[in-house]
């Protein structure tokens, strides 16, 4: 039976579940109009979850399976954070669609919770439950506009390959369960030989689909452009979080005395992703003008880096500063990445519904001239691009910076040259929109006027970018603090 402490550590999780039951009851009162406090609650319950986040010492929750700590409560944060902009950012977008409805918010405040779950597991059992709450959520997130063809079709795909990867990661959970007796990742110190290997390995395999690292990249091209704008923005920012989160845990938990040698083994696997990863997305969005699919490329770019700093924290040397740049990554991303697809949401066409026959949707033809039309908006994202290329004064710039020192501690010295160059090449790309929006005619008709949820999701966005640039300590030093209580 669960302890009141362990009910206490779980207070953030409860609360969104607690939210999502509300907005899925109160929609079966209502028959027309009448949804608007619906994302004003959405964004007070994740707010109670963030406030929930306790700061007391390290706190193990039923029997090991789960632990309350630094780490856990900035992944709380971060997925609080998104899934508040993000709502912000549905409003505006459904409400012009006539498609605003409880259940939308109900499945990201399920989808969170299942993120917030995964940030705190050390049980396989239990991050096996956690990504499924979540991605069934977001399956149904891709899926939720009822007009068109491109939704389902990308939630179906998003279904599908993300069903093979939850086998494949049940799977190595249980050769895991043959080789140590037990699905704890603390279990690793005392297996070993090739069935743990061989089941880590298909862990790894799962946990690489969710994160979007390449070869298991396919799915997110399709499945960021077919699904609805905010869900994408969520999408981006969440999974990737909570993904990233328990990937970190689970290297760190690896690392801690494995009888093999993991250390070189694991980093030298890592490696290969992180290369992989940051090259193949960086190239595959070079030629893309369909700006919603370059940010999808971008966003298996971003993992490579990220995994660079997973990589940072597996060595000894550079543990506690590669464990702190993955969490400032994370925030910095966050926010970039929602603000970014905030503006192609006030961009996109509105009519017809953007669908399979619309292709130039998001063209990026259609941010050009944005400058002289509404300058805070081509502002806004001027911004956000230069953040996600890691360009200063951004956050982008402070988050590539924590994670290509921590790789430099671990005298990872091909990581950084890859990164930064990766990094140089990925700079074309987002200029290529900033170039459009200053430096070209008007080629598209006026964009609508960003509803009033959007543009406050877009200037708070552009402003915790720009500050984080401008003042990188409190971030880190959270982050760092964070560490503390792990």
């Amino acid at each position: 039976m669960p302890s009141g402490q362990d009910i206490a550590a779980l207070l953030p999780f409860l609360l969104l579940v607690l939210g999502a039951l509300v907005l899925m009851l109160s929609e079966v009162f209502l028959r027309s109009g009448g949804r608007g406090y619906q994302s004003g609650l959405t964004i007070a319950f994740a707010a109670a979850a963030a406030l929930a986040v306790p700061f007391a010492p390290q706190q193990v929750l039923f029997g090991g399976q789960a632990v309350s700590d630094g780490f856990a409560g900035f992944v709380t944060m971060v997925v609080c954070a998104g899934l508040a902009l993000s709502a912000l950012l549905g409003r505006g977008w459904l409400e012009t669609r006539n498609m605003e409805r409880g259940e939308y918010y109900a499945l990201a405040l399920f989808g969170a919770s299942g993120m917030v779950l995964l940030g705190m597991a050390t049980d396989l059992l239990l991050a096996f439950i956690a990504i499924e709450v979540m991605s069934l959520a977001v399956y149904s997130l891709a899926a939720y506009p009822r007009r068109g063809q491109r939704p389902p079709e990308a939630a179906f795909k998003y279904f599908i390959l993300g069903s093979f990867a939850s086998a494949i990661l049940l799977y190595g959970s249980a050769l895991y369960y043959g080789a140590t007796g037990s699905t704890l990742l603390s279990a690793m110190r005392g297996g070993g030989g090739a069935l743990l290997a061989a089941g880590l390995s298909l862990i790894l395999v799962g946990l690489a689909f969710k994160v979007a690292a390449v070869p298991f990249h396919a799915w997110t091209p399709d499945v960021y452009e077919g699904a609805p704008t905010p869900a994408t923005a969520f999408m981006a920012a969440g999974v990737k979080a909570a993904a990233f989160a328990f990937l970190t845990r689970g290297v760190l938990a690896m690392v801690a005395g494995t009888p093999f040698a993991v250390g070189n083994e694991l980093g030298g696997v890592l490696g290969l992703l992180a290369v992989l990863t940051m090259v193949v997305g960086n190239l595959f969005a070079l030629p893309q003008r369909n700006v919603k699919r370059m940010l999808a490329y971008s966003s298996i770019a971003q993992a490579g880096y990220l995994l660079v700093g997973v990589i940072a924290a597996s060595r000894p040397e550079s543990r506690a500063q590669g464990t702190s740049a993955v969490l400032v990554y994370l925030a910095a991303y966050a926010v970039t990445v929602i603000g970014a697809f905030s503006v192609l949401a006030v961009m996109e066409k509105r009519e017809p519904t953007p669908d399979a026959g619309s292709a130039d949707a998001w063209d990026v033809s259609r941010f050009a001239g944005l400058a002289s039309r509404r300058p805070w908006l081509a502002f806004a994202m001027a911004i956000f691009m230069l953040s996600l290329a890691g360009v200063p004064p951004t956050a982008g710039f402070v988050a590539k910076l924590s994670v290509f020192q921590a790789a430099a501690g671990a005298k990872a010295w091909g990581l950084v040259v890859v990164g930064v160059l990766t990094s140089i090449m990925g700079v074309y790309y987002y200029l290529r929109v900033v170039v459009a929006m200053y430096m070209q005619p008007a080629e598209m008709e006026e964009p609508a006027a960003a509803p009033p949820t959007v543009a406050i999701a877009i200037a708070v966005a552009a402003l915790l970018v720009v500050v984080v640039g401008f003042s990188p300590e409190p971030l880190t030093a959270w982050a760092r603090a964070a560490l503390l209580r792990m």
